[in-house]
């Protein structure tokens, strides 16, 4: 099993696009809640930052464990989202531009066994890393969607 060009693709380019969504905005437009109780456009770009290195982790947990089980990720349960929070915009795209160099490299030198491996989803049940993966990439475009409505006068 190899990792299907649409996966790696998406790897190297998808996030890309989050700098070119918010080109123009100011620091107020961008740390702007629109909706009172809904996150702004850094907070969800601290998400996605965030969200990159529980990725990382639970991609190694699963190489290294026989089918672990994880619950569905809630920023608001992660205590260390916090420190994301505090970050300015442009620290959060710097880190998710390392960040997924990581993943990248890590899935990359993975053999057909290892993308085969799996871990349980709470709510999606037992994932290959390659589903893992899909998964990861699908909840990235749909901040990144959430994102682009925020800037453009949309609500989340």
């Amino acid at each position: 099993m190899n990792i299907p060009v649409s996966i790696i693709e998406r790897l190297i380019t998808q996030h890309l696009s989050l700098q070119s969504i918010i080109a123009g905005l100011g620091n107020e437009q961008i740390s702007n809640r629109v909706v009172p109780d809904k996150w702004s456009i850094r907070e969800n770009i601290a998400h996605l930052a965030r969200y990159q290195v529980i990725f990382i982790e639970r991609i190694r947990k699963i190489l290294d464990s026989d089918n672990p089980a994880f619950e569905a990720y809630q920023a608001e349960k992660d205590p260390e989202f916090e420190k994301w929070l505090k970050k300015d915009h442009i620290q959060l795209l710097e880190e998710i531009n390392t960040e997924r160099g990581i993943i990248i490299d890590q899935l990359t030198i993975r053999t057909a066994k290892e993308l085969e491996r799996t871990g349980v989803h709470s709510k999606f049940g037992n994932l290959t890393v390659l589903d893992w993966t899909e998964f990861f990439l699908l909840h990235e475009a749909h901040h990144m969607f959430t994102i682009f409505r925020l800037a453009h006068g949309g609500k989340p």
